[in-house]
Order: structure tokens, then C-alpha cells, then sequence
């Protein structure tokens, strides 16, 4: 930049001067949410003084409301160059990498932060958060409580740690945390929601209902909130209310896909099929990468007897990666039942990836490699369901029956057998022994023959 370029208008401020207005302007158009504005100005300041750490700062700042984190980090770090232990920075530069998910840079800078100052609670109550999203979740309650010995009355601190429990399916203890925060900061951010979610998670669906509703007097057209109510609305059987919901959303948002797909699942509750198909039809047209509506619009074409166009929306739908493991087992029986295999064990994988204890999944693996004739493999998976889950009888049933379906009917024998003490006045498991020891009994004869 020229010399002459600095100044404006024939003003009579030097470079530098300069540079503080346009750093001072950006930094009312950041008040103000120009954030985009504020990042412009903050730019030409830095053009024109680039060792300044509170500007590159100030533009961390920015970028992160931008929610630019990756480019925000390169800020702080300009700024760290420049005025090392910086903690302010250092925090920022920790969160963002937190938000990254580089935990080990943000665990090291906020230890690095702990070394300076040992009293900056943030350092603290950030690391809940961090040690909760590795699942680290002990690690996350002691940050919790050495934040607590500089700051018993953090907010953010039970608000964080209420969320490492809710991710646990610890609903009590998250309502306990998110309730404390309300009590210290009655005007935290949607606190009233994730109260909400607490008790919904917790099955108390009057006290889920009666906190959703508080959020929403506070905060009417939140759409989040009013989507979430309308899905606990929906799961609640209260389907009017619900589709009331999604309508409120898209008469604003009219847009947002996930509230027509749901439209969707309402028609379908009221066994309104070709209305449910509309809707998933839309909203898979709105939104290309929406999980959910080619699942249905699949179930709708096996119900018409349309088996590839089935198969193609079950594969488009694996396309964007499903991590549910419910959707993943549902998609894998289906494909099975239309005859493909490769893509039904793809999804039980996929699933044993996710949760290595899921029993249930080890018997559809079990099926799909019978079904492909690897009876060696088929064996070693289902001898694995039951070994983690030895008293299911129901899923001792189901697995004892695909070792009959590959001629293996001594081990169906000894697999009920395992399970009878725990089938209490359940005859089904008395009758299939019956069943399989009389087919073991004629294979015997037969090979004997």
C-alpha cells in the first residue's frame, strides 16, 4: 500500500492513525453483526500495521462468528507470534482447535494456558468440553471440578458438564446441570430446550412438554425448538400438534426440508401412504443430502412392488453415510430381503464399527454370510451374538434357527439349551429343540443311509 493510500479523503491522520479508525470502526460493526463488514475493515487496518497481535485477534474474532475456525486459527496464531502468552488468544486458539477436532493441539494449549495462570477457570471448564467430545467423560467431570475450586457459580461449567451427561444417557444428572445453569444464568441460550431434551431422554414426557413450551414463550420462532417439539410431539402420538409444528416452520422457512419430510411421517402415522410419499418426495428435491426421505420413498416402492427403484433409493441413501444404527440395521434387512447381500453386509459392518457390543447385529451378520454360504464365518459370528448377550432368549431363538438353516443342528441344540433355564414358561424354545433334534435325528439316519 502507497503512503497516500492510508488516508481518506485528504484527512489528516498518519498510517497509523488511520489504521486505529478503521480497526475502531470494525470493531462497532462487529457489535452492531456486519460481521462480514467488520472483517473488511479489519483487513485494510492490518494492511497497513500487520505486527498489531489485537488485530489479527479481532479478526480470529470475526472469523469465528463467521464460523470460519480453520482460517480463525491462523489468526490467533499471528496473534501468539506476536504477543506470546497471550492467554485471551491462547483460549481462543484452543477453542477453535477443539471445534477442529485437533484435541490433542486444544488439551496442550490449554495446559500450556494452566502453566501461565493457574487461576483462568476457562481453561477448565473449555476442557469439559473437550475431554467430552474424545468420550473421555471422567476426564471431563475432574475439569469440571477443579473449574468448580476458582468459580463455584460457573454456568458454563454445568451447562458443559450437563452435556457429557446427556451424551452418556445420563438424563437426571444432564436436567440437574442444565437446571443449575438456569438458576445461575436465567438467560442462557435455549436452556430451557436442553432442559426439554433432559427430561424427553429421561421418558418424563409432561416435564419435556411443559420446558419446550417455556422456550418457546421466550423465544417464538426458534426454529430449532420448534422442530425438536414437533419430532417429541410426533413420537408422542400427538400427530396434529406436530404437523401444526412443521407447518409453523415453513411458513417462514418455507425451504426448510426437514420439516416437510417429517410432514411425511405424519401422513404416515395416519396411514395416509401416497400423501406421505409427496411430502418425502419434495423434501428429497429440496434438500439432496437430507438423510431419510429415500428410506421411506424405498419402503414405498417395496410396498408397490417396485424392487430396483427400492434398491437404488436403499443404495442413494447409504450414499450420505448413515451413523444411525437403527436406519443402518433397517436398510441392511431390507436389502437382504431384496436380495442384496453385498449391500446388507456392507451396512452390518458398518454397524459392528459403531458399537462392537451390538448383539442383535452379530445375528443379521450371521444371516447375510449364511446367505452367502461362508458357513465358517456365519458360524463365528453368531457364536459371538450370544456370547454377549448369553441370556436373550429371543435372540438365542433366532440364532439357533439360522445354525438349523446351514445343516448345523447340533450346535441350534446346544444353543437353546444354554438359554432354556432363563425361558421361564416360553414353550417356543421347548418346541424348535423338538423341532431340531428330530431333524438332527433324520440328517443322522440320512448320512447313515
Amino acid at each position: 500500500m502507497n503512503f497516500e493510500d492510508c488516508f481518506d479523503n485528504g484527512d489528516d491522520f498518519n498510517p497509523w492513525d488511520q489504521g486505529e479508525k478503521k480497526a475502531s470502526h470494525a470493531f462497532e460493526l462487529y457489535e452492531r453483526g456486519q460481521i462480514q463488514e467488520a472483517l473488511n475493515e479489519i483487513n485494510k487496518a492490518l494492511e497497513i500495521d500487520p505486527s498489531n497481535s489485537h488485530w489479527h485477534f479481532n479478526k480470529g474474532l470475526a472469523l469465528d462468528s463467521m464460523e470460519l475456525f480453520e482460517q480463525a486459527c491462523e489468526s490467533y496464531l499471528k496473534a501468539l507470534e506476536l504477543n506470546q502468552d497471550d492467554i485471551e488468544t491462547m483460549n481462543c486458539l484452543a477453542i477453535n482447535y477443539t471445534r477442529t477436532g485437533q484435541y490433542d493441539l486444544s488439551i496442550a494449549m490449554f495446559e500450556e494456558i494452566e502453566k501461565i495462570d493457574p487461576d483462568f477457570e476457562p481453561c477448565f471448564c473449555n476442557r469439559i468440553i473437550v475431554y467430552t467430545e474424545m468420550g473421555n467423560y471422567a476426564k471431563a467431570e475432574e475439569m469440571f471440578y477443579m473449574a468448580q475450586q476458582l468459580n463455584k457459580d460457573c454456568a458454563i461449567c454445568f451447562y458443559n458438564l450437563g452435556n457429557a451427561f446427556f451424551i452418556q444417557g445420563i438424563y437426571d444428572k444432564a436436567v440437574w446441570c442444565w437446571k443449575k445453569t438456569a438458576e445461575l444464568e436465567p438467560e442462557h441460550p435455549q436452556i430451557n430446550y436442553r432442559i426439554a431434551q433432559g427430561f424427553w431422554g429421561a421418558g418424563r414426557e409432561d416435564e419435556a412438554s411443559r420446558y419446550f413450551i417455556e422456550e418457546l414463550r421466550k423465544a417464538p420462532g426458534d426454529v430449532d425448538v420448534i422442530f425438536d417439539f414437533g419430532l417429541f410431539l410426533l413420537h408422542s402420538g400427538q400427530i396434529d400438534s406436530a404437523t401444526e409444528k412443521f407447518k409453523r416452520i415453513l411458513e417462514t422457512h418455507p425451504d426448510f426440508a426437514p420439516a416437510i419430510h417429517y410432514l411425511g411421517e405424519a401422513e404416515l402415522d395416519r396411514k395416509n401412504f401416497d400423501e406421505a410419499e409427496k411430502f418425502f418426495i419434495k423434501a428429497s428435491k429440496m434438500d439432496t443430502n437430507l438423510p431419510g426421505p429415500r428410506f421411506r420413498l424405498a419402503q414405498c416402492a417395496i410396498r408397490s412392488g417396485r424392487k430396483d427403484e427400492a434398491i437404488s433409493l436403499l443404495a442413494g441413501e447409504l450414499r450420505l453415510d448413515p451413523q444411525e444404527e437403527m436406519i443402518l440395521s433397517s436398510i441392511g434387512v431390507m436389502m437382504l430381503e431384496l436380495g442384496q447381500v453385498d449391500y446388507a453386509m456392507h451396512c452390518f459392518l458398518k454397524i459392528s464399527e459403531i458399537n462392537p457390543a451390538n448383539a442383535a447385529n452379530y445375528l443379521d451378520l450371521g444371516r447375510v454370510l449364511a446367505e452367502r454360504g461362508e458357513k465358517a464365518d456365519a458360524e463365528q459370528f453368531l457364536e459371538y451374538a450370544i456370547e454377549l448377550d448369553p441370556k436373550n432368549v429371543e435372540l438365542a431363538k433366532e440364532v439357533s434357527k439360522v445354525f438349523s438353516g446351514i445343516k448345523d443342528h447340533s450346535q441350534a441344540i446346544h444353543i437353546l439349551n444354554s438359554v432354556e433355564r432363563f425361558a421361564g414358561n416360553d414353550f417356543s424354545v421347548f418346541a424348535l429343540k423338538k423341532k431340531f433334534q428330530m431333524r438332527n435325528a433324520a440328517r443322522k439316519m440320512f448320512c447313515r443311509n
